[in-house]
């Protein structure tokens, strides 16, 4: 007849492998959940930082759009001046450089409305995805 003396070497078929207590496994359990929100957290703070570097770079472009499109008017200006006052080649040089700057100032204004449109709205979205999945994962675990 085998007795029982509480000692993990029990020859029961059902004792259990693992010997910690239930205070062990409530303190890993919180170290693992501070763990994973701190992951989570570095995860939301490396995709918002991505999301405005986005923001900043688009918004230096249309700061660079915005000054081209001075320089064009002011251009345009000299034009218009040129070509009221003679009637040929001076005012058409002035033209075509007035239409190249016009066309460098739309190229970079549509980079930098590109570039503001990735990055907002600045949510951290794959970080909420894996928040809610690990939610599911725990709420599954304690419906065992």
């Amino acid at each position: 007849m085998v007795t029982y003396t509480g000692r993990s070497s029990d020859p029961r078929p059902d004792a259990p492998d693992d010997p910690r207590s239930l205070g062990r496994l409530v303190g890993d359990l919180s170290e693992q959940a501070t763990r994973l929100v701190r992951a989570e957290i570095a995860l939301a703070k490396a995709e918002l930082s991505a999301r405005a570097q986005q923001v900043g770079l688009g918004a230096g472009l249309l700061v660079g759009a915005g000054v081209l499109a001075l320089y064009t008017l002011t251009a345009l200006l000299a034009t218009a001046v040129l070509g009221l006052a003679t009637v040929l080649p001076a005012w058409l040089a002035a033209l075509i450089v007035s239409l190249v700057l016009l066309a460098v100032t739309g190229v970079l204004g549509l980079l930098g409305v590109r570039h503001l449109k990735r990055g907002t709205p600045p949510v951290p979205e794959r970080a909420i995805e894996n928040l809610q999945a690990d939610v599911d994962a725990v709420k599954k675990g304690l419906q065992r």
